[in-house]
């Protein structure tokens, strides 16, 4: 048992075969969350859990449970999962990735004939993306009740079209209520949508937590004036003090290291204009780090560079939360086995955080959960040139195959002869 592994040819068959479905011709895939589309993903993947002999649930929001049973029903199932809807310029790895390593850990059960005590499930959950539909991570986030099923039912795509009635539309409003299907623990395999693994040449990346985020918007207010008559003097320059704030927010991040991050992604210049002295400047500000603890810290970071900048200039800056989602460290227990199982497989590893979120952040509020990272090229993701090598592919769902055993546990081989005989 300890030397089982994937089957990395079916593995990644599957994952090629899911990608046709929304395929782009630059490569990539768009397969939009409640679409028709995302409605054959689905119908294909449930079709692919029962050919393997797994139960299907849905719940309300429309979060599909695909069982294996174990020998002892009453054990709450070991859960693997992520997501299969796409970005608009999506690619065949994220997400997919994750649901597809699950459902091969179950194939592989199969062909080995092995019996867990307590049963498996591989889960996909509804719009993790957000890219049709608000907020993100939405069939976990009602799951994990952080937010009601009312709130997710009431989104509406830029057409109109709701949550509720598109779920209906395409058949998956399940009668379960989200939530009450119970988890013992859960696992996520993901590319690392990120370059660390690649630039230390780490096949494995054994998720410690996800970073913390606090989002605002600044605005640094001066005074509109004629580029031609105004001495540099006698400037308000709005932009000027606001390109000094920016540069801050990242050297904020580079303050707390390793896991700082400091963003400024959008800006809006008013009233933009060749000769006109900038009177009004907006732009975001993203906020990253490992624990709520540094994220506090970063923030009294920024604003007191703030102040020192709005005294010494004369110019009004506020700083406005936007949103805020606190840092999820996953369990020791799960982060442990991950580990154990990568240098039981040999494979290089190191520990790494997800600067993403992920629905595990949500379980990992119900449950022990961990997270799986695999390298892919160039760090990129959200993009249709997205890639992940064959080899990372199988590695990953290995370390999966083997942190499932553990979690959920071989019955022994007694008790699997007693359970068979007549």
């Amino acid at each position: 048992m300890n030397t089982m592994r994937i089957n990395g040819q079916r593995l990644w068959d599957s994952l090629m075969e899911l990608a046709q479905i929304g395929a782009t011709p630059k490569g990539g895939v768009c397969r939009l969350t409640l679409t028709d589309l995302d409605r054959q993903g689905r119908d294909l993947v449930c079709r692919w859990a029962r050919e393997a002999g797994m139960t299907v649930t849905v719940d309300q929001i429309g979060n599909v449970f695909m069982r294996r049973e174990g020998r002892d029903p009453s054990l709450p199932p070991i859960v693997t999962g992520s997501h299969i809807d796409t970005q608009p310029t999506g690619g065949k790895f994220d997400g997919n990735y994750g649901v597809l390593a699950g459902l091969e850990v179950v194939r592989t059960l199969n062909d080995h004939g092995i019996e867990t005590e307590a049963p498996i499930e591989v889960a996909f959950w509804t719009n993790e993306e957000g890219s049709r539909f608000v907020p993100v991570m939405m069939g976990s986030g009602v799951f994990a009740k952080a937010f009601t099923l009312e709130h997710a039912y009431a989104a509406k795509d830029t057409e109109g079209k709701t949550v509720r009635d598109e779920l209906a539309r395409i058949g998956y409003i399940g009668d379960q209520v989200p939530g009450e299907h119970p988890i013992g623990a859960y696992f996520e395999t993901h590319i690392e949508q990120g370059p660390v693994l690649e630039d230390h040449g780490k096949t494995i990346g054994v998720v410690t937590g996800v970073l913390g985020i606090r989002w605002y918007d600044c605005v640094v207010t001066g005074m509109e004036a004629h580029a031609g008559p105004t001495p540099m003097a006698l400037r308000k320059d709005a932009l000027q003090v606001a390109t000094q704030l920016m540069q801050e927010v990242v050297a904020c991040a580079h303050r707390h290291p390793p896991h700082g991050r400091g963003t400024v992604g959008m800006v809006q210049v008013h009233p933009n204009s060749r000769n006109v002295i900038p009177g009004r400047v907006k732009f975001s500000i993203d906020l990253r780090n490992a624990t709520d603890a540094l994220c506090e810290a970063m923030d009294a970071d920024i604003r007191a560079v703030a102040a020192r900048l709005s005294s010494s200039t004369g110019l009004a800056i506020e700083i406005t939360p936007v949103s805020s989602y606190p840092a999820q460290p996953f369990h020791p227990d799960c982060v442990s086995a991950v580990r154990e199982a990568a240098q039981q497989l040999r494979h290089s590893h190191m520990d790494a955080v997800s600067g993403a979120g992920h629905d595990a952040v949500y379980m990992a509020r119900l449950a022990p959960a961990g997270m799986i990272f695999i390298p892919c090229k160039d760090g990129i993701s959200h993009n249709e040139i997205e890639d992940a090598q064959p080899e990372h592919i199988s590695a990953g769902a290995d370390v999966l195959l083997q942190v499932m055993l553990r979690a959920a546990r071989v019955a022994e081989p007694a008790a699997r002869a007693a359970a068979a005989a007549p």
